[in-house]
C-alpha cells in the first residue's frame, strides 16, 4: 500500500477556503493519482455513513461502467428519473470545464458551497480513520456524502476506472450496466477484453438486473459473474432493440422488447445508450411512465458527446470520442449527420490526442470523413508531441494545418472555414476543454 504524505507537511484547508483551495488538497494527500483498491476507502465510507446499510431504505443505485458510453448512458438514466418525479443524484467523471460538473442534483451541478461542506466531512472522516485518499477517492465520497444530505432517491452513479476495484463500487447497487468492454487503461486493467471484463463485471451484485449495452459478444467473464451472482442478464440484441421508425415519422425511432414496443423521439445522445438507459430504469422497480421516458430523452444533453453548437455562424460538433471504439462511434454519428444535412460539405476537425492512446487507430476511422485537419499538442504532461500527430497522419496522407495550442488550431479552423463546412473537435477531453474555454470566454 502506498505510505500516506504527513498530515504535518499538509496545509489542510477549512470550510472558509475556496473550492480550489480544497481540489489542489486532495491531489496532495495521497502519493499516487491513482490507486486502485478498496481497503483505504471502506473505512472512510463507513464513518460517513455512505455505505448501503446507512442510507435510507428506499434509496436506489443504479451503476454504470463501461469504456465508452457511460456518461450518455447516466446522464440519460438521471434525465428519465427527474422527469419522472424523483430526487435524483447523478455522479460521473472527468468534468470538462469545471469540476461541479461531476455532482449533480436533478441535472443541476452543486454548488462550492455545498461540495466545501462535504470536503470538510471527507477530511474529518479521514483524519479519523487516520488514511490517506487519491483526489478520486475524496472526490467521490464528496458526492456520495452530499447524495445522502440531499435524500436523493436515486444515485446514478458512473464508474471511473474498471469497476471491481473502483470507489464508486463501495456502493452495491441495484442495477448494474455495462455500456461496453475496449482494450483501455490497459496499465491499470489488464491487456485483453477477457482481463477487462472480469474488472468490469465487479460492480455485478446478487440477483439484480444486469444491462449489457454493446453489440460485442458478451465476454466470458461477464457471463461469469452473472452465473455466480445469480443475476438477470439483459442484453442489447438479444433482449431489446433498436429498430429506426419506418412510418413517416422521421423523428422517431423504436425500441423493442419481447413485452414492448415504444415509438420513442430522437434525443441529442446515442440511441444504444439512450435504449440502455431505459432498460436500466424500467429494471429498478421504480415508477417510469411512458410519458417521463420522452420527456428524459428529449431533455439528457451532455456535453462533449456528439455536442453540436453554433459560434460566429459556424456549425461545431465537439465529441470526448479518444480511442477506436469511441471514433468508430463518432463516424456513425457523423455520418448520419451529413445525410441529413445535404448543406455540410465537407469536415475540418481540430485534433489532439495524449501520447498513449492508439492515435491511428483513430485517425484511421475518419480519413474519409474529415478534409483537413487543424492539429497542435495539448498543455498536459501526456500530451501526444507534435511530431507524432503529425507522422501519424502523414501515413494517411492527410491534409495538416499545425498550431502551437489547441486554441490557436481552432481559431484557425474557424477563420479559414466556410458556412458548407463542419467544425469537428475531438480527440480527448483536453481538445474539448481548451475549445469549450475558448467558446466561453469568447461569449463573455
Amino acid at each position: 500500500m502506498s505510505q500516506p504524505n504527513s498530515d504535518q507537511t499538509l496545509n489542510i484547508p477549512t470550510a472558509h477556503d475556496s473550492l480550489q483551495t480544497w481540489l489542489d488538497y486532495w491531489t496532495s494527500v495521497h502519493v499516487t493519482a491513482i490507486d486502485l483498491g478498496l481497503e483505504r476507502v471502506l473505512p472512510v465510507a463507513q464513518a460517513l455513513g455512505v455505505l448501503k446499510p446507512n442510507l435510507q431504505d428506499h434509496v436506489k443505485v443504479i451503476t454504470v461502467a463501461g469504456t465508452n458510453g457511460k456518461g450518455s448512458t447516466t446522464t440519460t438514466i438521471a434525465s428519465i428519473l427527474k422527469a419522472s418525479g424523483y430526487n435524483v443524484g447523478l455522479y460521473q467523471s472527468p468534468h470538462i470545464f469545471q469540476f461541479n460538473e461531476r455532482v449533480r442534483i436533478n441535472s443541476q451541478p452543486v454548488d462550492d458551497a455545498l461540495l466545501i461542506y462535504a470536503f470538510v466531512a471527507v477530511e474529518n472522516a479521514r483524519q479519523q480513520c487516520n488514511l490517506t485518499l487519491s483526489f478520486f477517492e475524496a472526490t467521490t465520497l464528496a458526492a456520495f456524502y452530499i447524495f445522502k444530505q440531499q435524500v436523493c432517491d436515486v444515485w446514478v452513479l458512473e464508474v471511473g476506472l474498471g469497476g471491481r476495484l473502483d470507489v464508486v463500487n463501495i456502493i452495491d447497487t441495484d442495477v448494474a450496466v455495462i455500456t461496453n468492454i475496449g482494450l483501455d487503461h490497459v496499465d491499470w486493467l489488464g491487456d485483453t477484453i477477457e482481463k477487462i471484463a472480469f474488472e468490469k463485471a465487479g460492480i455485478i451484485r446478487p440477483n439484480i438486473p444486469v444491462i449489457f449495452a454493446s453489440s460485442q459478444d458478451l465476454p466470458q467473464a461477464v457471463a461469469d459473474k452473472v452465473t455466480d451472482c445469480d443475476a438477470k442478464l439483459i442484453q442489447y440484441n438479444q433482449d431489446y432493440f433498436i429498430h429506426e421508425d419506418q412510418s413517416d415519422n422521421v423523428d422517431s425511432w423504436i425500441l423493442a422488447t419481447s413485452a414492448t414496443t415504444m415509438r420513442l423521439p430522437h434525443g441529442h445522445l446515442a440511441q444504444i445508450n439512450q435504449a440502455s438507459a431505459i432498460m436500466a430504469v424500467l429494471q429498478s422497480g421504480l415508477n417510469i411512465p411512458l410519458d417521463a421516458i420522452e420527456q428524459g430523452l428529449a431533455q439528457a444533453r451532455l456535453a462533449g458527446r456528439f455536442e453540436q453548437r453554433t459560434f460566429q455562424g459556424q456549425q461545431l460538433i465537439l465529441d470526448v470520442a479518444h480511442n477506436p471504439h469511441g471514433a468508430e462511434f463518432l463516424t456513425q454519428q457523423l455520418t448520419r449527420y451529413l445525410q441529413l444535412h445535404p448543406e455540410i460539405t465537407q469536415v475540418n476537425a481540430v485534433f489532439s490526442m495524449l501520447d498513449d492512446k492508439d492515435i491511428i487507430g483513430v485517425i484511421k476511422l475518419l480519413t474519409n470523413l474529415v478534409h483537413r485537419w487543424y492539429i497542435a499538442p495539448l498543455d498536459v504532461p501526456r500530451a501526444a508531441p507534435l511530431s507524432r500527430l503529425q507522422s501519424d497522419l502523414a501515413q494517411f496522407d492527410q491534409s495538416v494545418v499545425v498550431s502551437d495550442t489547441v486554441r490557436e488550431s481552432f481559431l484557425n479552423a474557424l477563420a479559414q472555414s466556410t458556412s458548407q463546412q463542419l467544425i469537428l473537435v475531438f480527440g480527448s477531453f483536453h481538445t474539448l476543454e481548451a475549445v469549450w474555454e475558448c467558446l466561453v470566454n469568447d461569449n463573455e
